[in-house]
């Protein structure tokens, strides 16, 4: 049976929802277990496909792996495998993390190149750069990513852009390596500190957590723990930019709102207000949006994984939006499908114009990833009639009880089931 999402627009979401656990961050907190022998607990995890998915990428490397809710216990042995298994790696990104553990603990890791979201080049070549400069060798071997060193030493390393992936992989290795290293111009993301403050917890020496320049001191070992995943600020911002387009109110809770203060600074100019708490805020939108404009770069700048919401909420704004994306070139194939949902979009290059329309029209849609799925979503809640968003099981990959979340705030949404094509 093959799934899809109908959405019957026009309904104005209205009601509180609560985030759980970062996708971004819960992913590569599961490989930084595999940095010390015991146990490691996981909570606050959200229930989305990637978490069995990177879990299978663990028991490949001989750890047990319990998946049970919010909770995630991680059993890691004394000898684990350098080699991590080709079927899981291959549908998730975000499996390369367990490059930088593997070969701090193992001296060698072997991983296939991994696969995940289609939404542009994404080179592992900053990772292997870092690498190397802690002493290790890196190639590419029959379509995998072969790391391996003898002994690992600290190094003044400088990153040509703060890539996530990068920073988290030299971060990893860097803990359990003789000396100081230190990261320059590395990813300023709460998802970055959030593995910083797990690693700390574990016995790991970080310092500059939260800034572009982290310096670590290698320790010998480190210890297990339990740790607490932060919450989604990629999932509150896309409800936040629900209520927005819906001319809703939706009170969003589990979520640091500082982690979004320039979300909701562009949404209060698009015409919200906003409601700010400790664990939350509240958006409420009376009136039609208003036209602003997006630029995508690394945090605290937009998130690029919140570009299609910043175009889904321009299509049906009061004037013309542009929208620069600077991260991701692929993410523009996204408005190839609100284009067939009415909008009234230009791209080119880095940049996309729209002129918003008051109302947008139902038509059948394709997710080509997890935020634009999330976006044509939310296109589809101020079309007429209904729309049918396919390929949905990217959207579960990043977004726990979607369907029941938005139902609950009043949304008329359903997942379908339908015999597949043959």
């Amino acid at each position: 049976m093959v799934e899809h999402f109908a959405v019957r627009g026009g309904v104005r979401l209205v009601g509180s929802v609560d985030v759980v656990g970062a996708k971004n961050s819960v992913l590569k907190l599961m490989a930084a277990a595999l940095l010390a022998e015991g146990t490691t607990t996981i909570t606050n995890c959200p229930e989305i496909l990637d978490v069995p998915l990177m879990a299978d990428v663990l028991r490949s490397l001989g750890c047990d792996v319990r998946v049970e809710g919010g909770t995630v216990t991680i059993d890691v042995p004394a000898v684990l495998s350098a080699q991590a298994d080709y079927r899981p790696v291959s549908k998730l990104r975000a499996s390369v993390c367990v490059l930088g553990p593997l070969v701090a603990r193992c001296r060698r890791a072997v991983v296939p190149l991994p696969g995940g979201d289609a939404i542009g080049s994404r080179p592992l070549d900053m990772h292997a750069s870092g690498l190397r400069k802690l002493g290790a060798t890196t190639e590419i071997e029959h379509g995998r990513v072969v790391a391996q060193a003898e002994h690992l030493r600290g190094a003044q390393i400088w990153l040509d852009f703060p890539s996530v992936g990068a920073t988290e992989n030299i971060l990893m290795a860097a803990v359990l390596a003789d000396g100081v290293t230190v990261i320059d111009n590395a990813a300023r993301e709460p998802e970055i500190v959030d593995l910083c403050t797990m690693l700390q917890r574990m016995g790991a020496k970080i310092e500059g957590a939260g800034s572009s320049t982290l310096t670590v001191y290698g320790v010998s070992g480190l210890q297990p723990t339990e740790h607490r995943v932060i919450g989604d600020r990629i999932v509150g911002a896309t409800w936040a930019f629900a209520a927005a387009m819906t001319r809703g109110e939706v009170e969003v809770r589990g979520v640091d709102p500082h982690h979004l203060d320039l979300v909701l600074d562009k949404l209060r100019s698009a015409g919200a207000h906003t409601e700010i708490r400790v664990d939350g805020f509240t958006v409420a939108m009376e009136n039609r949006p208003r036209a602003v404009d997006f630029v995508t770069l690394p945090y605290p700048g937009f998130a690029t994984d919140l570009q299609p919401m910043a175009i889904a909420l321009s299509a049906v704004a009061d004037g013309t939006s542009m929208i620069t994306e600077n991260v991701f070139e692929a993410r523009f194939r996204f408005v190839d499908e609100m284009v067939r949902l009415g909008a009234d979009a230009r791209t080119d290059g880095h940049h996309a114009v729209l002129r918003g329309v008051e109302r947008l029209s139902s038509a059948p849609v394709w997710a080509s990833d997890i935020r634009a799925g999330a976006g044509l979503v939310l296109a589809g809640l101020c079309a007429d009639g209904e729309t049918e968003i396919w390929d949905i099981e990217h959207i579960d990959r990043g977004y726990p009880r979607f369907v029941e979340n938005l139902r609950a705030l009043g949304a008329d949404i359903e997942r379908l089931s339908t015999e597949p094509d043959r």
